[in-house]
């Protein structure tokens, strides 16, 4: 596990000056109108809520020919409540200060059986503190484990690859069998990637990814970052990656995806052909990543043979 993370000071940065602002609206005008006060508070804390909600509003209006269903009005509120409560665990959290909270584990607990190891891979704009509510069942359970940092924050995809092939590296020499790939948003481009670069099917397991944009993202049309621009639908950097991966690859893949994902939408651009692709209905991007059902059926596909 890296010492550092510049995701994490980068959020350590943000999330103190966030409650710095909010703060400091709250002291300056709590004599004069406390309603104000704390309103403004509010307001500032949670702003990003109302970013959501726009982001919400977009993935209502956005890709109606797609063939997942479209979403209700109620799933898209639930799914916005449920991104609201999930987004500042991760980036006001997580993230920032509790990223080392469960180190990578790459020997057995004592007296357990060998068992089966896995590599995480997050998403844009994250780092491994992401992982957290999965690190601490896998400790329990015994199983090694590792979970990258992606860095540069906002380079290539391709910069990614020796990152990812050292976790594998690490996991299947503590283990001596290949590990499973668990990886959220930006993170399943970055398997791909490693597994087109390293030509290394065989040296996987099964690779499972949660809401990321295989086939791109309308969002991704606005970045003019690096790794942002890699995102974008019809993108000659997704084209490539496609037209370089051989038949039945897809096959090792599970597909985690949904119609309220606010990230990554139309909803079947987080599908692959040939993969086993499961929708969640009414489940937004980050909340996807620790939905009870995904982390079951995951949990057994580690402990267990690949699904055919």
């Amino acid at each position: 596990m890296r010492s550092h993370s510049a995701l994490a000071r980068l959020l350590q940065a943000t999330t103190l000056s966030l409650l710095a602002c909010a703060s400091a609206w709250l002291a300056w005008h709590w004599r004069a109108s406390p309603g104000l006060a704390v309103g403004g508070f509010a307001f500032i804390v949670l702003f990003y809520s109302l970013v959501l909600a726009g982001e919400f509003v977009a993935l209502r209006f956005i890709g109606g020919g797609d063939p997942a269903p479209r979403p209700t009005g109620a799933e898209l509120i639930l799914a916005w409540l449920g991104e609201t409560a999930a987004a500042p665990r991760v980036f006001y959290w997580r993230q920032p200060f509790a990223w080392r909270e469960v180190p990578d584990q790459l020997e057995a607990a004592a007296g357990q059986a060998r068992a089966r190891g896995v590599v995480f891979i997050h998403g844009f704009f994250c780092n491994r503190g992401f992982w957290t509510p999965w690190l601490q069942q896998l400790r329990t359970r015994g199983h090694c484990f590792a979970a990258v940092n992606l860095e540069p924050v906002f380079g290539s995809i391709e910069q990614y690859v020796p990152i990812v092939e050292e976790a594998v590296r690490q996991v299947t020499q503590a283990t001596g069998m290949p590990p499973v790939l668990v990886c959220h948003s930006m993170g399943g481009l970055a398997a791909r990637a490693w597994l087109r670069a390293m030509s290394a099917d065989e040296r996987v397991h099964h690779v499972i990814t949660i809401a990321s944009p295989h086939h791109g993202t309308w969002l991704a049309r606005f970045s003019h970052l690096t790794n942002g621009r890699q995102m974008r639908r019809g993108g000659e950097w997704l084209r490539q990656l496609a037209h370089a991966e051989p038949p039945g690859r897809s096959a090792r893949f599970t597909c985690w995806y949904s119609n309220c994902d606010n990230i990554v939408f139309p909803a079947s651009t987080a599908t692959l052909e040939g993969a086993d692709n499961r929708l969640m209905r009414g489940v937004a991007h980050v909340d996807l990543g620790f939905h009870p059902e995904v982390m079951a059926h995951s949990l057994a596909i580690i402990t267990g043979p690949a699904p055919r």
